[in-house]
């Protein structure tokens, strides 16, 4: 192929040589003139200015014409990033603003990012642009953790990038406290029972009464570990299945009666209350929703005032939803505990709670379940009066659309 000069070349004899043949036809001596000169004019116009509409332009144009401002940049980080050249901040964010306040444009950086550690790194012009984040705790909030990345520019300015790690903290110390106090539940009715068992090693077992009364203890705190145990597989199980919707058609109204009439034989079921109306089926796990039930009602028996109702209802909300309620007349529950009553082995009474073989683990697995099936949890209670529990559970859709 023809080179882009040789062909403007080309193109330019061919004018002039078409205005001198022009010229020649014309026959003046001006007219021949001034054609040969139009033509050279154009030849000239070909060469000088002419180029190749296919050809690319410069490398340098391309990248001035392209190129977004720094500023503009940054703007579509979400998460707060500065840019500072020296120690003056010459460029931030929104989220960097928003975090660190507007006036930190043109501030020292020192001023900017108030804190030990990250003021020694940023100060340090000999720091590895590659090295390791800085981890910084109380920037924005007490409880935030955030951590700081640097990069230098080729430009000598370098890049602060702040990544929230508030959540990925409080995942990890809530992990850590799960498995504590798993560990602290499992190991305290363990050593009770390795205690018994071992007075009774000892000849304690030779007298009945004591045999009787320690071996009535032993199995109580095997039940208790059991209990436990399958909580925890439970809870387990439902986490696994977070985002797997249930598939099952199932009405509410059958599983509660079915779940009190198991509850018959418990010392308090006399004061059971139902209010059951007709509502449609939802789609739900059969085994996990009675496992609600079971959980809401125990505990509304355990902690109910004795001879009082424990009120177990069930309606229609509105056109999409059915609401299940469970009511004691129990002492109620101070406001600032119930924040906390869905976390795994939270209790208000510790001391009550074990002796009445609870596990710590019943709202939080009530919590679970109501999740996994779209729903609503809320808890209200008043001291002195009683506490009631509310589910809200989706219809099934094709209850809705017909």
């Amino acid at each position: 192929m023809l080179s882009a000069a040789r062909t403007r070349l080309i193109l330019a004899i061919g004018v002039a040589a078409l205005a001198a043949l022009v010229g020649l036809l014309l026959g003046t001596e001006l007219q021949v003139g001034l054609v040969m000169l139009v033509g050279a004019i154009a030849a000239v116009l070909i060469v000088a200015i002419g180029g190749d509409p296919a050809a690319p332009p410069p490398a340098d144009a391309l990248a001035t014409e392209q190129e977004p401002a720094l500023g503009e940049v940054i703007e579509a980080i979400a998460e707060p990033v500065l840019v500072i050249a020296t120690t003056r901040v010459i460029a931030a964010n929104a989220a960097a603003r928003a975090l660190l306040g507007a006036h930190i444009l043109g501030e020292d950086v020192r001023l900017a990012i108030r804190h030990p550690a990250a003021a020694e790194r940023l100060l340090d012009p000999a720091e590895d642009h590659s090295a390791a984040p800085i981890h910084l705790v109380g920037l924005g909030t007490r409880e935030q953790r955030w951590e700081m990345r640097v990069r230098t520019l080729e430009t000598s300015e370098r890049v602060v990038h702040l990544v929230d790690r508030t959540g990925s903290y409080q995942a990890d110390r809530m992990r850590v406290d799960f498995v504590a106090n798993a560990s602290h539940e499992l190991r305290t009715p363990l050593a009770s029972l390795l205690g018994y068992v071992e007075t009774l090693a000892d000849g304690a077992g030779e007298e009945p009464e004591i045999r009787a009364r320690f071996l009535k203890i032993m199995h109580d705190e095997a039940r208790r570990m059991d209990r436990l145990i399958s909580d925890l597989i439970s809870l387990s199980r439902i986490e696994a299945e977070k985002y797997r919707t249930p598939a099952e058609s199932m009405s509410l109204g059958e599983l509660i009666a079915q779940v009190c009439s198991e509850l018959a034989g418990s010392p308090r079921a006399a004061d059971l209350v139902t209010e059951i109306e007709a509502v449609p089926p939802v789609r739900g796990d059969r085994t996990q929703l009675s496992q609600l039930l079971h959980n809401l009602i125990g505990n509304a028996m355990k902690y109910g005032r004795a001879g009082t109702p424990v009120t177990v209802s069930l309606r229609s909300e509105g056109d999409t939803m059915v609401r299940f309620a469970v009511t004691d007349q129990g002492e109620g529950i101070p406001a600032e505990h119930i924040p906390r009553l869905t976390e795994r082995f939270y209790r208000v009474d510790s001391g009550r709670s074990r002796s009445l073989g609870g596990t710590g683990l019943g709202l939080a697995i009530v919590k679970h379940v109501v999740e996994r099936h779209r729903g609503r949890l809320d808890i209200a209670s008043q001291v002195g009066i009683g506490t009631t529990v509310t589910v809200r559970l989706p219809i099934e859709q094709s209850v809705i659309k017909s």
